[in-house]
């Protein structure tokens, strides 16, 4: 006879349900908070379940429902399939679509989606979930643990760029029941319950996905959800329209009938359709920060940075490493010494931004340290360190020759980019910045890995794992997937770092590697951290509840509404 697991589902054993009971008793009313201190579950041995027991509310107080949402993405995605290229208008969109098996709140604690539970079991390696009755497909199709175990055992390990990373030690998935999932992992990874959101963990159906071409399936562009809102056109250039879902499983939800993204790619242009009603939402900096100042005084709309608690993003270059100037460590010193970031912030970021000292942002407290390797404005110890590296300026003053392809997602970014030419042609390198559009720069990045020097961002989120590693950890390198890793940074040194922590269930143990790991990237800058962000949204007041998110670029909008009265 095999042995029965150690686990709190051994629902034939009495003894161990009695345990089990007693357990999450405890669980419930003396974990939650402490499972998720600093981002992250508490210590493993100490923990043997944790479940989601704030009940959704049914009803927002006030709210009615009624009216189309017209909001603003910009730049237009590149896609829908947010499981394989994340960018973030994709997964502004998306994320209305389609649910995750979690959600997490402003306070960045997790919030039931599809899954009503989560129960880890005592030493990590077992992860039950209880899926909600009564949820369907936008095509009428049930929702039922197969289309999780699915997309476990195919999206999550082959496709999904955040998954395949978080569950690479995924050894087994069951679906005993249509509403119980099991996972089995041969390593614990705590940062799990951190990572189970609609973009890091997402769950597609089974009956669309199954034995298709996935990367060229249809439906990735047409796609059918579990989410408050089904897909109904996409018109490049123009709109992407959504309509209600009729049958969504939380009741009355969503208010909203529809959301109509329009795709504005002038950015005085959005700020007056802001301005004069014909948009009522954009997320993510969507206009000029002068604009933004100017905005914050109308009677009429919100200007805040509320809501992007779990959006902790930083900007930085990326020097390509496989290449003999930008992979001269001198050399990337000398960039980082010629570029004056605190006027950078001041006066391109109008002060929503304040200078990196690392890769981890300081608004993830738990995890961040200031204690790295510092490179400020110098432009003499530039020079410096240039004619050290071999690169003496010429007869022409230059030392040699640059391409700069900035992030096309905006005019701060391109901006941003002459500001770093600037910087970097007074100590005698001559850039040329180029500006393509966003398939070009995807695909010249991180398919070709054809640039020399590129600007672009990424987001932290609730754990260094689940956003940083993927920029320095060589096993995250995946040519064609976009931001990960296209620097070519490999350390055998920082993989034992980045690896230790991705087991590591003691909470200090763990804290302490990522912040000896903060202090190498920056002594070895295979990325060249220059400002951490602070975002802001805009939207008009009678548009409510829209801050009660982690982050707008992915809150589901299912209990956002239209104060008609206002």
């Amino acid at each position: 006879m095999s042995r029965k697991p150690d686990l709190p589902h051994a629902f034939n054993d009495d003894a161990q349900d009695a345990v089990f009971l007693e357990i999450q008793r405890r669980t419930l009313f003396g974990l939650t908070g402490a499972l998720l201190a600093g981002g992250l579950l508490s210590s493993l041995p100490a923990r043997i379940a944790h479940a989601l027991t704030e009940p959704l509310p049914n009803t927002v107080e006030g709210a009615t429902p009624g009216g189309i949402l017209e909001a603003v993405v910009h730049p237009e995605p590149p896609t829908l399939a947010f499981f394989i290229n994340t960018s973030t208008p994709g997964r502004a969109v998306s994320s209305k679509i389609f649910d995750g098996l979690l959600d997490y709140g402003p306070d960045l604690q997790p919030r039931p989606q599809l899954a009503e539970s989560v129960e880890p079991s005592a030493d990590g390696l077992t992860w039950i979930f209880k899926l909600r009755k009564n949820v369907f497909w936008h095509d009428g199709t049930p929702f039922t643990s197969a289309d999780v175990k699915f997309s476990a055992e195919v999206i999550w390990k082959e496709y999904a760029p955040t998954a395949r990373r978080i569950f690479q030690h995924l050894t087994k998935v069951e679906a005993p029941d249509d509403h119980t999932v099991i996972l089995t992992l041969a390593k614990p990874t705590p940062v799990i319950i951190n990572a189970l959101d609609v973009v890091a963990a997402p769950v597609l159906p089974k009956h669309l996905y199954e034995g298709t071409d996935i990367p060229n399936n249809p439906h990735n562009n047409n796609p059918v959800g579990t989410g408050p809102f089904v897909f109904k056109e996409w018109q490049r250039g123009s709109h992407i329209r959504l309509e209600k879902f009729g049958q969504y499983w939380q009741e009355g939800r969503p208010y909203l009938d529809g959301i109509t993204w329009k795709i504005i790619p002038d950015v005085s242009g959005r700020a007056n359709a802001l301005e004069t009603g014909v948009v009522q939402y954009g997320e993510r900096n969507p206009v000029t920060f002068a604009d933004a100042d100017r905005l914050a005084k109308s009677d009429k709309l919100v200007v805040s940075t509320d809501g992007y608690n779990g959006f902790a993003g930083w900007l930085w270059l990326i020097p390509n490493l496989r290449r003999p100037i930008t992979g001269n460590l001198k050399v990337r010193q000398a960039i980082l010494h010629a570029i004056n970031r605190d006027l950078l912030v001041k006066t391109v970021w109008g002060g929503y931004a304040v200078p990196a000292t690392g890769p981890v942002s300081s608004l993830l407290k738990t995890f961040y340290t200031p204690d790295t390797p510092q490179y400020p404005f110098d432009r003499k110890k530039a020079e410096a360190l240039l004619d050290e590296a071999g690169y003496p300026k010429q007869a022409d003053g230059w030392r040699f020759k640059l391409n700069h392809d900035f992030i096309p997602f905006g005019d701060d970014y391109r901006r941003t980019g002459e500001f770093v030419r600037q910087a970097l042609r007074a100590v005698g390198i001559d850039v040329t910045l180029r500006a393509l559009d966003l398939a070009t720069w995807t695909k010249n990045v991180f398919a070709d890995y054809d640039f020399d020097l590129i600007s672009s961002w990424g987001i932290n989120w609730q754990d260094p794992q689940i956003g940083v590693e993927q920029h320095y950890w060589s096993k995250a390198e995946s040519k064609g997937t976009p931001w990960f890793n296209a620097s070519g940074y490999a350390s055998a040194e920082a993989d034992r770092l980045l690896e230790a922590a991705q087991t590591e269930t003691d909470q200090a143990k763990r804290i302490a590697l990522y912040q000896e790991f903060q202090k190498l990237a920056q002594q070895d800058l295979g990325l060249l951290n220059i400002f951490e962000f602070r975002w802001f949204g805009v939207w008009d007041k009678r548009v409510r509840n829209v801050t009660d998110t982690f982050n707008h670029s992915q809150h589901n909008f299912a209990r956002i509404w239209l104060d008609q009265n206002a």
